[in-house]
């Protein structure tokens, strides 16, 4: 049966399903032979110092019946023979003893020394926990799923220090921005992912199920082995390993539903008339409005509240994830397979929607062993991806649909008589003549950028062969591949919304592209141990290609069924519009790295260590003579309780070791071949006597710069590791100095030149701070509960920029059009701040305006106060400071879990507290009838009214509004609730059902924020403009991220 049901299930979705319902309908109860009953008394005593333990939980396994030990370690349990007596206790080993003919069975509990003995992940290995040397943090795969998050990175949020993770967007599919230890570059600030070896992975692709362990490296030390692209940092994710032992199933599901957790204050209908006239002048409504006008005063409708319009309330999302683990001392193997789909809470009616689907396979084969070792073992690590998204404009001022919503007129209707959207046509048969311009905002997300589905099937594997010829001494070859096939597809209508919001012709979209890439890795690694010295060293080489591919993409119009979304493929457009029908079609630009490295860690008696390694990689990205970089690091690190002097404290004190590190990574990422003038042939020209038929011509696209290198990263760590009470009490602490050298930056030149701008090694930056790590577990009798906090301190600085003025601009138009750049990166300052005027408050009157020397010349009562920060007695651009960081000073990481005879409960938070976002949903200089928000009553409006924003009268030419200031700036600190979760493990109830687990659960996500942020979500990832990835903080519109109500299961078998 279960072959037929393997080979007939399909799809991946529907078969987990399929699997977990018919092992749920297997017989859960077996028949139980008959058992004699004693009890079973004893003394139990740690091992250590032949102390009794007090409170020790002994348990019958598989029951609820058990007893704990007294003051004196003793126990009194009745029992059958046959059955195993399970005793536990914070900070010693589990052990599990068989009952036999005993009545008095003592036992002796060794200290848990497994946080300790661990081992965490280290790039081309694994290391004793206590034996590493460099600043690492692992997160567990159950603590990640714990927490329901879609993305792995939304979970890792509140669990390590120093890793800076800001969503870039709250809608389906969209990812995170993330930097270990600061924004190191305004290039490429992402750390490197490696999955189950391989290099370049996407951690998007994985269902959190399906994750053993995060580990991270932190400093350059940790990260040198991966030297090239380690320069922001290492993030080693390692999904389930198969595991000897019988097979063990397990699913895990949630289905929940999405809500906005906080709408701003829109202006009603009669709010917005008293604003504009108050604005503008008394507007003659009644001609202006004429039908809609009528229904607002007698109170039938109060306007439009888009935002709710466009709302897409209890928003359902699930999860579903099935692993199957098992093997034998031959061959282990571990199965996922997992469906994942979230809908958007805004968007509505073409809301945005993520679907996920994955599967995975890994396993391991001995091939040859003796009695000592395994000879010969290959195995593979095989994850497959297929995701799909739709969405509507998240992007700057012009393609942003939550910004449009949040200004559109109230006015507006969203539906005519007929139930069709309110356009153009409908305007004039109303007689409306407020405001031709204005387009209905839910029509225009739905005719322009509601219709589209991004498709993306994604593998990644790797295959590997390991020979030990002697003990411990290892040759591997790992190679590894990923590919990716994607296809993007988008419909226009045809539509008239507004004077100057037309399209006559509907236009169909396709993309589509395959990439490849392949990693060859070979390594030989040896330990050993002589008396109290023990060493292991790798040493190995690495190819990598990737760019292998293509893509193609076309538009066309005039679709056979127009309005279909389903039908919107570019064979059902009909015959050539002429600048509307494009083909295009190119391969992808390959790249190589090469690279060859080594490492030696050593350690005597387990006391001292020291570890060294280096790389060196050669990028074709560079000219010959710069290709090779080199990259070493040292670390060395003491465990002062292994000395005899520490004796006296390790009664309390059961571990503390400090160390230290130093080392270089490089980054490479740019455009392959800026070290040559390239051409494109991408333009037509006319040539020759005739005017009028073009051609084809050439050029060079690029100035070339032969000298374009490494850019470098160095790094020096100081840190300290200790657990005392048993292990209950655990401490990590960091501190850093991290600079980068060398940035690659693209050169400004002026247009002139007619061609691209070269890459340059063009800047450095400094990152500097401190991360600390506490935990607390303990158990008192049948309860037990754990404390973990982290907080990390970032200061953010850039030292060079290879200019005169020493800066690069950030984009005009960010939050409105005319206006000048708000944020850049300056030597001195931090990355990404906000530039622009400091105020004092609003004139109150024309007594205040002649006391104040420093002001402009349209000082008046009612505008705003500049700040002369130079001191020469004018307000003049040289005014303009840092008035906001988008860069936290602080993030903070907090949970508290509890549980009591099956019952669990947990409360997870993170936050972020010293950065600042710009806030402004409107554009308040190009489009003067933009709705606002209830703030605009905090306007000044006569003496004494306010002393925060200026009048509005003269909005659009008052300087007031016109120079960016600190009134579009807000505190964005926030402490935020993530999750809270109850549980119950109904194992507990029925010890006799055939499930080792079925817990059930119910949680809330994003359940509350504590801020002062006025926003929708203070937590803003977003620039404003998508080409300046190292800007954050601009809020015209965020996409927030939901508050979710679920119920779950965890079942195991």
């Amino acid at each position: 049966m279960s072959k037929h049901l393997f080979v007939k299930c399909t799809n991946v979705h529907l078969c987990s399903l399929a699997m977990v319902m018919l092992l749920l309908f297997l017989p859960s109860m077996a028949i139980k032979a008959a058992s004699q009953s004693l009890t079973v008394s004893g003394v139990v005593t740690s091992a250590t110092d032949k102390m009794p333990l007090i409170g020790v939980s002994v348990l019958v396994k598989g029951t609820t019946n058990g007893t704990i030990t007294d003051f004196d370690g003793n126990y009194s349990l009745g029992v059958e023979k046959g059955q195993t007596l399970v005793f536990s206790y914070i900070g010693f080993v589990t052990q599990e003893i068989v009952v036999a003919d005993q009545k008095t069975l003592n036992v002796e509990m060794k200290e848990d020394t497994e946080t300790l003995e661990e081992v965490v992940v280290v790039g081309y290995g694994v290391q004793k926990k206590k034996l590493v040397t460099g600043a690492t943090v692992q997160v567990k795969g159950d603590d990640l799923q714990k927490l329901n998050t879609v993305s792995a990175l939304g979970a890792l949020q509140s669990q390590s220090p120093g890793v800076n993770i800001t969503q870039s967007s709250g809608m389906p599919g969209e990812g995170y921005k993330v930097n270990v230890r600061g924004m190191g570059t305004v290039g490429s600030s992402a750390p490197l992912y490696v999955i189950d070896g391989v290099a370049g992975g996407d951690i998007n692709m994985l269902n959190p199920a399906d994750i053993e362990s995060i580990d991270v490296l932190k400093d350059a030390a940790s990260a040198a082995i991966y030297g090239a692209r380690a320069a922001n940092g290492v993030i080693l994710v390692t999904t389930k390993q198969g595991k000897t032992g019988k097979v063990n199933i397990s699913y895990d599901g949630y289905y929940g539903f999405q809500k906005i957790a906080k709408k701003p204050e829109l202006l009603n209908a009669k709010q917005y008339m008293e604003i504009m006239d108050r604005k503008d002048g008394a507007y003659d409504w009644e001609s202006l409005i004429p039908v809609q006008y009528e229904k607002i005063m007698n109170g039938t409708w109060n306007g439009t509240n888009w935002l709710d319009e466009a709302t897409n309330d209890n928003a359902p999302t699930q999860n579903h994830a099935f692993n199957m683990v098992g093997g034998n001392e031959y061959s282990r193997f571990s199965l996922g397979l997992s469906y994942t789909s979230q809908e958007g809470i805004i968007g509505a009616p073409v809301e945005p929607n993520y679907n996920r689907y994955t599967a995975r396979l890994n396993s391991d084969h001995v091939i040859l062993k003796n009695d000592e070792f395994d000879i010969i073992k290959l195995g593979e690590n095989m994850s497959y991806s297929y995701s799909e998204r739709s969405g509507i404009g998240i992007g700057n001022i012009y393609w942003n649909d939550v910004h449009n919503f949040l200004t559109a007129s109230p006015l507006l209707p969203v539906y005519d008589n007929e139930g069709n959207y309110y356009d153009y046509d409908d305007k004039l048969a109303d007689g409306w003549s407020f405001n031709n311009n204005e387009a209905n905002p839910i029509a225009s997300m739905v005719y322009q950028r509601g219709k589209n589905l991004y498709r993306n099937h994604a593998f990644r594997g790797n295959f590997y062969v390991e020979i030990q010829p002697i003990k411990n001494l290892k040759y591997k070859t790992n190679f590894g591949y990923r590919f990716n096939a994607v296809s993007n597809r988008s419909y226009t209508d045809k539509f008239h919304l507004a004077s100057n919001s037309e399209n006559k012709n509907d236009k169909i979209s396709q993309d589509q592209g395959v990439d490849m890439a392949w990693t060859w890795e070979n390594t030989l690694s040896y330990s050993f141990k002589i008396d109290d010295h023990a060493a292991d060293f790798v040493i190995g080489q690495s190819m990598e290609k990737w760019g292998i591919g293509e893509t193609i993409s076309g538009t066309n119009a005039n679709s056979l069924f127009p309005g279909k979304f389903d039908y919107a493929y570019l064979s059902n457009a009909q015959g050539i519009t002429s600048g509307l029908t494009t083909l295009s079609g190119e391969p992808q630009t390959a790249g190589r790295l090469a690279s060859f490295f080594g490492r030696l860690n050593y350690n005597y008696q387990e006391k001292y260590m020291f570890s060294a390694t280096v790389r060196a990689d050669g990028s074709s990205n560079f000219a010959r003579g710069n290709r090779w970089g080199v990259f070493p690091s040292f670390s060395a690190g003491w465990v002062m309780t292994n000395e005899p002097f520490m004796e006296d404290v390790t009664n309390w004190m059961d571990f503390l070791k400090i160390r230290a590190s130093w080392g270089q990574n490089g980054n490479s990422d740019i455009a392959n071949f800026q070290y040559l003038s390239t051409i494109a042939f991408d333009q037509s020209y006319v040539f020759g006597t005739d005017k009028i038929t073009q051609s084809t011509g050439a050029y060079a696209d690029i100035l070339p710069n032969e000298d374009i290198s490494w850019e470098t990263s160095e790094q020096l760590d100081l840190g300290i590791d200790a657990r005392f009470f048993n292990s209950r009490l655990g401490l990590a602490f960091d501190y850093y100095n991290k600079k980068t050298k060398d940035w690659l930056v693209q050169a400004p030149v002026p247009l002139i030149y007619g061609t691209g701008a070269p890459y340059i090694n063009g800047g450095d930056i400094e990152n500097k701070g401190f991360e600390v790590a506490l935990n607390w577990n303990d158990m008192i009798r049948d309860f037990n509960y754990g404390i973990n906090f982290n907080l990390a301190y970032n200061k953010n600085e850039v030292t060079r920029i290879a200019n005169t003025e020493g800066i690069i601009h950030g984009p005009s138009d960010v939050l409105t059009y005319g206006i000048t750049e708000i944020y850049r990166a300056q030597v001195g300052y931090p990355i990404g701040y906000f530039w622009g005027y400091k105020t004092a408050g609003v004139f109150q009157n024309e007594e205040q305006v002649a006391a104040t020397e420093a002001k402009l010349s349209t000082a008046a009562p009612g505008e705003l106060i500049f700040v002369d920060t130079n001191g020469d007695g004018a307000i003049t651009e040289d005014d303009k400071t840092m008035i906001g960081d988008p860069n936290p000073d602080y993030r903070l990481g907090f949970s508290l879990n509890l549980g009591y005879k099956g019952w669990d409960f947990s409360v997870t938070t993170n936050g972020a507290f010293g950065q600042q976002v710009v806030k402004s949903y409107r554009q308040y200089l190009g489009e003067p009838k933009q709705n606002f928000t209830t703030e605009i009553y905090e306007c000044w409006n006569g003496e004494g009214t306010s002393n925060r924003l200026p009048k509005l009268e003269g909005m659009e030419t008052s300087d007031s509004w016109k120079n960016f200031s600190d009134i579009f700036v807000e505190d964005a600190s926030y402490l935020k609730v993530q999750n809270i979760t109850l549980g119950y493990d109904f194992k507990k109830l029925f010890p006799k059902m055939a499930l080792t687990q079925a817990r059930l659960y119910f949680s809330v996500l994003n359940a509350f924020t504590i801020t002062g942020y006025s926003g929708m979500d203070p937590e803003v990832g977003a620039s404003g403009n998508d080409d300046y990835s190292w800007a954050s903080g601009i809020d015209l519109g965020f996409y927030p991220s939901p508050r979710t109500f679920m119920f779950g299961v965890n079942l195991k078998f």
